[in-house]
């Protein structure tokens, strides 16, 4: 298993190693003490899946506040996604910036996304199916979003704003701007 810092060094890409022979392959996708050595070391007490059936289904941008702020780390199941993680924590040098990375079932690659960022994703195919480790509780008091649209982070979404599958909670969340200081 290899880590590797994104251009925002807080998030990390993890690709499992593979072993494949003629029929199929197997992988260690979640290993304590490799994710330690590559400097992740969240204790994951939830795991969560989602299933999105249409391609241009949008989830996001997502966050929990302290002190139930959530790091994550995700990988795709089933089909595709691009995922993104925006960095919430004022003063820092990379404040309202973004890592986005094409996650699918067929590479395994996953994303950690530390406290003090937003995540979301789109995803790029029909019926993507995405499982992630969370290092706290879901907590519907801390649960917050930004915009995914927001023009001041300026993500590059696969998909406009009329064609992206949005959940009424994600319609409205507020801009960037408006985000108290939480991290």
């Amino acid at each position: 298993m290899r880590v590797i810092e994104t251009e925002i060094p807080a998030v990390k890409r993890v690709v499992p190693k593979r072993h494949g022979d003629e029929r199929g392959w197997f992988s260690e996708v979640f290993r304590v003490d490799q994710l330690a050595e590559g400097g992740i070391t969240a204790a994951f007490v939830q795991d969560n899946q989602s299933f999105s059936a249409p391609a241009g289904t949008l989830r996001g941008l997502h966050f929990q506040t302290p002190p139930a702020a959530q790091a994550k780390l995700v990988r795709v199941l089933a089909g595709a996604i691009l995922d993104v993680a925006v960095d919430i924590r004022h003063g820092s040098q990379t404040f309202g910036r973004y890592v986005a990375v094409c996650l699918d079932a067929v590479s395994g690659e996953q994303l950690f996304v530390p406290h003090g960022f937003a995540h979301g994703f789109c995803t790029l195919e029909a019926n993507t199916m995405v499982a992630y480790k969370v290092d706290a509780y879901y907590s519907p008091a801390n649960d917050r979003s930004i915009a995914w649209n927001d023009p001041d982070i300026d993500i590059d979404w696969p998909v406009s704003e009329a064609e992206a599958i949005l959940s009424a909670k994600d319609k409205v969340a507020p801009r960037l701007a408006s985000l108290e200081r939480l991290f």
